[in-house]
């Protein structure tokens, strides 16, 4: 089962009398449970295209489809709800609330979408304990290592348990033993809880933890290949 298929996906931007196409026809399919990177040079379209997949940004041409949903047919309050409760996403620079502590940060989402704080702490707990920060509950982020914050963030994308996760460079700001604990996290999630994650990465390191990798030059698909 696909949990997400692209078809004919294009994107362009008007720059000045000129259009320039970023991505062109691209066509490939991601199966529930699997661990793609997306790799190329700067500027071929990765985040581009990492944004397409969770619904951030409208194709030019082509499709996105989420578990049979077509993204571009979708209203904009259904895609909002199924980038809260189908997807999380982990940037290279965290994003976190600076004044709120780790759990309320990683319960954020939860509580935007109405839920309550107080029926939720079985949940924290398990996410906090997967993270390994469970001593470090009510730390704010400016008390935090990068890796630290990378870990909340990682966790506030699985508070709601999405089937899907979205990273952007998530070891981009990391020093390489810290990048290799960040990777070592997400490839546990994979194989224990069965998420389909998407990385957009420059490391071919970070891409090794996963199970298939889509390179991309100039706007096209140039290779794809699945790792032993």
């Amino acid at each position: 089962m696909n949990s997400i298929e692209v078809k004919n996906l294009s994107k362009s931007f008007d720059l000045g009398k000129e259009k320039v196409d970023v991505l062109k026809e691209l066509s490939f399919n991601v199966s529930k449970g699997k661990f793609l990177s997306i790799m190329g040079p700067s500027g071929c379209g990765k985040s581009t295209l990492l944004y397409l997949l969770g619904g951030l940004d409208k194709p030019s041409k082509g499709s996105v489809v989420i578990n049979g949903e077509n993204l571009a047919t979708m209203s904009e309050k259904k895609k909002c709800l199924i980038r809260r409760r189908d997807i999380g996403f982990v940037f290279q620079f965290y994003n976190l609330v600076p004044n709120l502590s780790v759990e309320d940060n990683i319960l954020l989402p939860l509580l935007i979408d109405g839920k309550k704080a107080r029926n939720l702490k079985i949940e924290l707990e398990k996410i906090l304990k997967i993270i390994g920060m469970i001593d470090r509950r009510k730390y704010t982020p400016n008390e935090l290592s990068g890796g630290q914050q990378q870990r909340v963030a990682i966790a506030r994308a699985l508070i709601f348990n999405p089937e899907i996760i979205l990273a952007d460079e998530p070891i981009g700001n990391l020093d390489s033993k810290t990048g290799t604990e960040i990777m070592n996290l997400f490839r546990d999630i994979n194989k224990e809880f069965g998420k389909t994650i998407i990385q957009v990465t420059h490391s071919e390191e970070a891409a090794s933890y996963g199970t298939h990798i889509l390179r991309i030059k100039d706007g096209e698909i140039e290779l794809k290949e699945m790792l032993a």
